[in-house]
């Protein structure tokens, strides 16, 4: 059960810089570091040796853009980030590259609505990996939270966030399982002959990756989908 508190993410001591240690979390970081700039605090987020050497820059450019008081480090891109985050965020347009992961894309988009202001997020060159960013937009809309999208997301697509939209729980949703994942044991049934049922990713699945479902079918197997 998660009870939340209906906007920004605010530091319980405004005046105490919060460090928070994500390990090689980037799922994580990257989310994050965007939430936390929509509300009121000072944080350093950081993490294992590895996760120094994973880019945020585009991120972090994109905030910037949209006025955070954000920062990585300058020479390689990556974490620790720093955040100085004042709570007056009011919208406003971001051009960002999508090639190098659409994490960041969709670390935007999440946090987003809890601006007082439309805000307008651009690709500026190619979006990679644009199922994730449906599926992205599909959970904001499980929670309501309507995103406008202006182009062909296999080109360079502007998405806006219309002001006066806030987040409402659904009361229960679905976590499904990670189809990436579970492509791994549908093709060890696919190659033994054997017989496998993966539950949390069927039919009904969001993810780009069940189809890897129909490769295997293509192969020889038989598929038996369910919701």
């Amino acid at each position: 059960v998660v009870t939340g508190q209906a906007g920004p993410i605010n530091s319980p001591n405004p005046d105490m810089v919060n460090e928070l240690f994500l390990g090689n979390a980037g799922t994580a970081m990257r989310p994050l570091a965007a939430a936390l700039c929509m509300g009121k605090g000072q944080f350093v987020l950081d993490g294992v040796p590895r996760m120094r050497e994973r880019p945020i820059a585009d991120l972090i450019d994109g905030l910037q853009q949209l006025g955070a008081a954000v920062d990585c480090v300058k020479e390689t891109g990556c974490p620790p980030v720093t955040i100085n985050a004042d709570g007056k965020m009011t919208g406003g347009t971001a051009s960002i590259s999508g090639k190098m992961s659409s994490q960041f894309l969709s670390s935007l988009l999440m946090a987003s609505p809890v601006v007082d202001g439309d805000i307008t997020i651009k690709i500026k060159d190619e979006l990679i990996s644009a199922p994730y960013v449906a599926l992205t937009i599909g959970l904001m809309k499980q929670f309501g939270v309507k995103v406008d999208i202006d182009g062909d997301m296999e080109g360079t697509p502007a998405f806006t966030i219309p002001e006066a939209q806030t987040y409402k729980s659904p009361g229960t949703i679905l976590v499904e399982g990670d189809a990436s994942s579970a492509s791994y044991f549908l093709a060890g049934a696919t190659i033994t002959g054997g017989t496998v049922t993966v539950r949390g990713c069927g039919s009904e699945s969001v993810q780009g990756d069940v189809a890897f479902a129909n490769v295997m079918e293509q192969m020889g197997a038989t598929v038996t989908w369910g919701p």
